[in-house]
């Protein structure tokens, strides 16, 4: 599996020491067009969210505060990217199971998705998804 990981440009102000701005744009830095946006926050480091897979929808994750780890299966592969940074992300594609832990008592991890929220695009079931995804029978 091969995982789009993004890095977005920091614009700082060399002449203040008045922070930094990310931007991000629909079809640019965010590669869809964006149609929900939405946050998590206040996770134990002990809890896990996610734990589903969606069936169309493209999300990008991204870690504006503190930290948390996303772990990607595609079906046959794994892959575990720490998000630390608020200028990096990570695209979760369609029909890949993903699960978000180990969140600093900080973090606030941002989505911006590609669809409005719809029940029915959800796989909560991980046997169903490996159906889905072609490795069980």
């Amino acid at each position: 599996m091969v995982v789009k990981r993004l890095h977005f440009r920091v614009h700082d102000d060399e002449e203040c020491s008045c922070g930094s701005l990310v931007a991000l744009e629909s079809g640019k830095e965010i590669p869809f067009e964006i149609k929900r946006i939405f946050y998590i926050y206040g996770v134990d480091y002990t809890q896990t969210r996610g734990a589903h897979a969606h069936r169309k929808s493209r999300q990008v994750l991204v870690c504006v505060h503190g930290s948390c780890e996303i772990v990607l299966h595609d079906g046959s592969s794994y892959e575990s990217i720490v998000l630390d940074m608020p200028d990096k992300g990570v695209v979760q594609e369609p029909l890949v199971w993903g699960e978000m832990k180990h969140f600093s008592s900080d973090a606030v991890l941002m989505v911006f998705s590609d669809s409005s929220y719809d029940p029915a695009d959800y796989i909560r079931d991980y046997d169903e998804f490996l159906q889905l995804t072609g490795v069980a029978s």
